[in-house]
């Protein structure tokens, strides 16, 4: 995830980070300012249309589709930020059980070894949560006096919510806590696997494809008729206010297909492994 400074204004414009979307776009700048240049050429040198044509009218029908234009890229923009940010919430949440577990089990427990499982076990189910939601594969994860076989078969986070239970279904069974106690640290160990089903949900669930390619579609065509209806208005200057339009609308469509799946490894996703390193960060310090 980037870092920044949102009131530095002045590297906000002058700056291009290498996860801004004009790199991105260059090439296709480049074909949109040569096609309206030639379509400029044609419309006053080649045809010879006069400012009277009705070619010009093209430009009304700009001025209503761009409005409705404008509130699709506002609702598209919105939907992939709202996941962007449920995303976050929920890996804050993550943090929050973390440490919910980590306190009441250092409460809890008394013997030393029993505490170092957990100190080890709890945060290497957010590392592998991390890798999981990102398609990284895991593996083998190892710790400091503990191994953690992972089947690549089988659901990875579920492996290590399984492994935390059954540590603690153990110290039941061997009278280390009582009924109520396992009761409570249940319902903590449950929200770990909520969480990574919701995780999931965003993650396997894009936005639907017909409504994607619409939105492509519509801005393409939109900015390809653009020169059509302003050449007798702009000239020449056509071209870099074509450029520009195409600019503006296509970037706002690439930064929602970025953020709209916050795991991944974009420079604007979510930092789940920083995230995943606090955890077990905080779950050390109180174990």
């Amino acid at each position: 995830m980037v870092q920044y400074n949102p009131k530095d204004w002045i590297t906000f414009i002058f700056r291009f980070h290498k996860s801004d979307t004009f790199r991105q776009l260059i090439p296709m700048m480049i074909l949109i300012g040569v096609y309206s240049g030639a379509i400029c050429y044609f419309e006053i040198h080649y045809f010879k249309l006069k400012e009277n044509s009705h070619v010009k009218n093209i430009s009304i029908l700009h001025t209503t589709v761009g409005f409705v234009l404008s509130l699709l890229l506002a609702y598209r923009t919105n939907t992939a930020y709202d996941r962007w940010w449920e995303g976050r919430k929920l890996w804050g949440s993550l943090v929050n059980n973390s440490r919910n577990l980590a306190i009441k089990l250092a409460a809890i427990l008394e013997s030393e070894s029993d505490k170092n499982y957990f100190r080890k076990v709890i945060p290497s189910y957010a590392s592998i949560l991390a890798k999981h939601l990102s398609n990284e594969e895991v593996g083998k994860v190892l710790f400091e006096g503990l191994d953690l076989e992972i089947d690549q078969n089988k659901h990875k986070p579920n492996q290590v919510a399984k492994m935390i239970y059954s540590k603690i279904n153990d110290l039941y069974k061997s009278n280390k806590i009582s009924g109520n106690q396992l009761i409570i640290l249940n319902s903590e160990i449950q929200s770990f696997t909520e969480v990574c089903g919701a995780c999931e949900r965003i993650k396997n669930t894009p936005i639907p494809y017909s409504y994607s390619a619409f939105i492509k579609k519509f801005i393409f065509f939109y900015v390809m008729t653009l020169p059509f209806g302003y050449v007798f208005i702009l000239g020449y200057y056509i071209i870099p206010v074509v450029v520009f339009i195409f600019y503006v609308l296509a970037s706002l469509e690439l930064i929602a297909e970025e953020i709209e799946d916050p795991f991944g490894g974009d420079e604007n996703d979510l930092p789940t492994a920083k995230i995943a390193s606090n955890i077990k960060k905080h779950v050390e310090e109180i174990l």
